[in-house]
């Protein structure tokens, strides 16, 4: 198995710009056979799922670990109070389940959620703040679904490194610092963050000082030896509700909300692409865009070319957009709303809606008609991130792709029992209808789930064996950032960290938001000729994850330069 070594991420990072002559410049990766891997955010997350693989844990198990932690020395991004997507991949059955611990709307919760007394939407960061933007987490109810039906070690041991760490105290890493350190946490407006990222003196922690958060330490206890439980029922939930309830605009969450919850677990959607079997979660994720797009490119000549290519990024850029027209057209909690899974996928729907993939951009595609499309109004949700995602593959074969996010970077701001609150429920459309009355899919509704654009991917072989799992953070443009992945990988040939160091291109109506210093001032020119204008800044940068195994059972892992993840091996 072979793996990129942490050591050599620097050097990865430090590409060359592309160019129409020449592709990246990309160190080569060392060969060696660990016996299972984890990639993710944080190499203490990273240490922590290693654990678990050594004592004997499955994927399953270690994916608790991984997440305890990055809850802790991420929680800009994750947490207990978030909610995720899970697609594992069971190497004795073969058998590919998908996940589903996003959050819910509390029972209450109506339309006008993030309506104004003026039947306005809200101004986006007030219902950020709000208790209202919480939605019931979902993330520790579904790992422990997870862990119940695929793992082998105790519940109670997961929680360790975690524990210690919390008690004992991390070292502050540069892009937590970042976070800790930016407007993203206004003064005045979410108090329970700026106390927590404060330090005795009135200073925010810098990159390289001690956090303790011996409250989180006691909610792990807990945890622990009550199982989820502890989070959905007794004084914890009991705390959250009222920490929702406290402010102007109070959420109107529950007790029975939080003990009621029901994580979703199902088989995952799964397509044939080229030779492969590319496996995702169902709706409310939008795990079927991504492979609609891949789908379309397969009636492209992508392949055919490479990274170097403005034509081939044009392609990209123009399948992203077609993609985003019906994802954000039809995709919402299939409880709630008809998604035309069937129609978006249908190979002649594909075939007709890839027509519009050209060497030079046109106008913004509008959404299409699939088969079974209900009506349904055009959608206005605003998605910012703060997500993460993590790949774990254990000695015994099994492989999770995980994706997890408590939404904007810190969440709602809200803290209880040493973690934030996810603001969820933000991914709402704020508007619940047209203007013509036709419902939005992703209108707010009591016990629904907002649509998410987290898609961890696992992709199989032609003999229905493991080969890959990727994915990442992003928002909106997670769809875009995995897709450039895929492409890169089994498309263009790449090694996973190559693919995943390749530069970002989000294309989204009239929008074409890159990593404009990456592609580099003749890539770029060469863009803006075929109608490609690119930007910078209009996204949050990739976190990309990924693992694929290469002929000899060789694992090769791949984390995101743009981030601090590592993957390491037994």
């Amino acid at each position: 198995m072979r793996l990129i070594a942490p050591l050599l991420l620097a050097l990865i990072a430090g590409c060359a710009p592309l160019s129409a002559e020449a592709g990246p410049s990309v160190a080569p990766a060392p060969a060696y056979k660990p016996s299972g891997m984890v990639a993710a955010a944080n190499p203490l997350a990273v240490e922590a799922g290693l654990r678990v693989l050594r004592d004997g844990g499955t994927a399953a198990d270690a994916a608790v670990a991984v997440q305890a932690v990055l809850g802790l020395v991420e929680p800009q991004s994750s947490g207990l109070g978030g909610g995720a997507f899970l697609v594992f991949y069971d190497a004795k059955t073969g058998k590919v389940t998908a996940y589903d611990g996003r959050e819910k709307a509390p029972q209450a919760a109506g339309p006008d959620l993030f309506l104004g007394p003026n039947g306005e939407p809200l101004n986006f960061v007030t219902a950020v703040l709000s208790g209202r933007s919480t939605g019931v987490p979902g993330a520790v109810g579904m790992l422990a679904q997870a862990q119940k039906e695929h793992g082998k070690a105790a519940w109670s041991s997961l929680f360790k490194d975690a524990e210690r760490l919390a008690d004992g105290g991390f070292t502050v890493s540069p892009r937590l610092a970042g976070m800790i350190n930016s407007t993203r946490i206004p003064q005045g407006q979410a108090p329970d963050a700026v106390a927590y990222f404060t330090k005795p003196n009135g200073q925010r922690y810098q990159a390289g000082d001690t956090l303790k958060n011996p409250a989180y330490a006691v909610t792990l206890r807990s945890l622990a030896a009550k199982g989820p439980s502890a989070l959905y029922e007794g004084p914890l939930a009991q705390r959250i509700v009222d920490r929702l309830h406290q402010g102007e605009l109070p959420s109107s969450m529950t007790l029975a909300d939080l003990k009621t919850y029901k994580p979703r677990s199902a088989d995952a959607l799964c397509r044939p692409w080229k030779v492969y079997t590319v496996c995702v979660p169902n709706p409310s994720s939008s795990g079927v865009s991504v492979i609609q797009a891949l789908m379309m490119l397969e009636h492209t000549d992508i392949a055919q070319r490479g990274p170097s290519d403005p034509i081939a990024w044009t392609l990209l850029a123009e399948a992203e957009r077609v993609m985003y027209a019906d994802r954000d057209r039809y995709v919402g909690d299939p409880s709630f709303v008809k998604v035309p899974v069937e129609g978006l996928l249908d190979p002649a729907y594909v075939a007709q809606r890839a027509k519009l993939i050209g060497q030079t951009a046109g106008p913004a595609p509008s959404y299409g008609q699939p088969q079974g499309a209900p009506v349904v109004g055009p959608d206005k949700t605003q998605e910012p991130a703060g997500t993460t995602h993590m790949v774990i593959v254990d000695p015994m074969g099994n492989v999770v792709s995980m994706t997890t996010t408590v939404e904007s970077v810190f969440g709602s701001g809200r803290m209880v029992g040493g973690f934030f609150l996810n603001n969820q429920l933000t991914d709402f459309n704020f508007a619940p209808t047209d203007r013509d009355g036709a419902p939005g899919a992703n209108a707010v509704a009591g016990g629904k789930r907002p649509r998410s654009s987290m898609v961890p991917i696992v992709v199989l072989d032609k003999g229905g064996k493991f080969l890959a799992a990727v994915g990442s953070p992003g928002g909106s443009a997670i769809l875009s950032y995995n897709l450039k992945a895929m492409v890169g990988v089994f498309d263009w040939g790449l090694s996973m960290q190559e693919a995943i160091n390749l530069p970002n291109l989000v294309a989204r109506g009239d929008n074409f938001s890159a990593d404009v210093e990456k592609f580099g001032p003749e890539m770029t020119a060469a863009l803006q000729a075929r109608g490609v204008a690119i930007k910078t800044g209009q996204n949050e940068t990739s976190g990309l994850h990924g693992v694929i195994v290469r002929p000899g059972g060789v694992l090769e892992g791949g984390a995101d330069p743009r981030r601090e993840g590592v993957a390491r091996g037994l």
